[in-house]
């Protein structure tokens, strides 16, 4: 379908909005429809898509028109990479654009550096280049400019994976076993599924595989007292409330209240009363505190980068930096010091982000180890295989979408062993 002049302009705006960076562009675009009620379907949709487009293709944009507009970012975007004809763009272009455009077209990308082949900022390539060889950040780099497919999690308190994916189909909804989490789907498509029956009734939840894995790492039992302790807007804290069948007792604790509220109208649907959300105003509120000690199973999604979700947000990557990595470093640290305190002796703690900076991963929980001689590794293979799921990640759980199919995802397992911990002395961990 072609492109019309009303949609380049939409677009055009929404683009110089998002570029600011000065909010996430799902928020930035989120609101530009919402002000806009004329744009149709098919509008909203080019827009996003090329927004998106942008975002993710920002450094070779960037190269081929340095310094551009946001209109002509955006042309450059589709004559380039969408590979949108000058003769298919003639009618919504101004006079002297055709010949700006036809020497985008005719520029060479051979010998480019890698970090503009991956479309990354270069401090992101540099930490990768400590951890992998160039052709395989090129892979990962691949992945993570492609978008993310689209995961559902089968709540299986109200049904189970066969009947759900049975159902779908009846509704021309094509789905299919996600690869390793036993209670996901991959979707084919976009459908509408937030007014799909299924997910109407709470049987349904849009989720990511890697994220569903998490909660078999922490593998509650019925009976467990569990912390989520960075719930957000609770995806996680239901799907550890299926796999107790509404037994036992979770905390969901966050410091935004926002965040927090939006897993009332979600617990309502899923049937699940183990759940208990609770703002908190810190790490260290008195909330948290009370049950130091008591808990079986503590979860930390921590506050990260997110660079691990380019897919699904290609803004991160220009709105984060090296300074707000040392921020965040800072919080993670501090947030897992706090939610280890809530271990029982015996119980586990999972520390996870969506991160793939080793220093937001495994140097925090170096750190941690060194720092807390009560807590030791857990295997997160084997704790996975325990629960019926092979994945090769050795003893931390890696994910990343050019191999797994997921978000980019670190989470390590550590369970809390007699003792009250403190700074460790000379002798090894038993």
């Amino acid at each position: 379908m072609a492109i019309t002049r009303a949609q380049l302009e939409a677009a055009t705006e929404a683009l110089g909005l998002a570029l600011k960076f000065d909010r996430p562009a799902d928020a930035v675009l989120h609101d530009f429809f919402r002000a806009r009620h004329a744009l149709g379907s098919h509008d909203r949709a080019f827009v996003a898509d090329a927004v998106y487009g942008v975002l993710r293709r920002k450094r070779t944009v960037d190269h081929l028109a340095p310094g551009g507009s946001p209109r002509r970012m955006l042309l450059a975007y589709l004559a380039r990479a969408r590979g949108i004809s000058i003769r298919e763009l003639a009618a919504v272009l101004k006079q002297d654009e055709s010949s700006w455009l036809s020497g985008i077209k005719a520029q060479a990308l051979d010998g480019l550096p890698l970090a503009l082949r991956a479309e990354l900022p270069d401090w992101i390539v540099e930490r990768l280049r400590s951890r992998f060889a160039e052709p395989e950040i090129a892979a990962l780099a691949k992945g993570l400019n492609e978008p993310a497919p689209f995961d559902l999690r089968v709540n299986t308190l109200l049904a189970g994976r066969e009947e759900v994916q049975r159902a779908l189909a009846v509704d021309a909804v094509v789905s299919e076993p996600t690869p390793f989490s036993p209670v996901g789907l991959r979707v084919k498509g976009r459908p509408a599924i937030n007014r799909h029956p299924l997910f109407l009734a709470g049987a349904l939840e849009a989720q990511d595989e890697g994220s569903q894995l998490l909660g078999f790492l922490l593998a509650p039992r019925r009976h467990d007292l569990v912390v989520d302790f960075c719930a957000g807007s609770g995806g996680k804290t239901l799907m550890l409330g299926a796999l107790m069948r509404s037994h036992g007792r979770i905390y969901a604790f966050d410091v935004s209240a926002a965040r927090l509220s939006r897993l009332k109208p979600r617990l309502k649907r899923s049937g699940l009363s183990n759940v208990y959300a609770q703002p908190i105003r810190s790490e260290n509120d008195i909330r948290v505190k009370r049950l130091a000690g008591k808990i079986d199973r503590v979860l930390v999604d921590a506050p990260c980068s997110g660079l691990g979700t380019l897919r699904r947000n290609p803004d991160l990557k220009w709105r984060q930096s090296p300074q707000s990595v040392e921020e965040l470093k800072l919080k993670q640290a501090a947030i897992l010091r706090a939610a280890a305190n809530l271990v029982k002796p015996g119980g586990r703690l999972v520390y996870a982000t969506c991160s793939l900076l080793a220093e937001e991963n495994e140097d925090i929980v170096a750190a941690f180890l060194a720092e807390r001689s009560n807590f030791r590794k857990l295997h997160c293979q084997e704790l996975l295989e325990q629960q019926g799921i092979t994945l090769e990640s050795g003893e931390f759980l890696r994910l990343f979408p050019h191999l797994h199919g997921t978000d980019g995802f670190f989470a390590a397992a550590m369970q809390r062993i007699n003792g009250t911990g403190g700074p460790r002395t000379g002798l090894k961990r038993p």
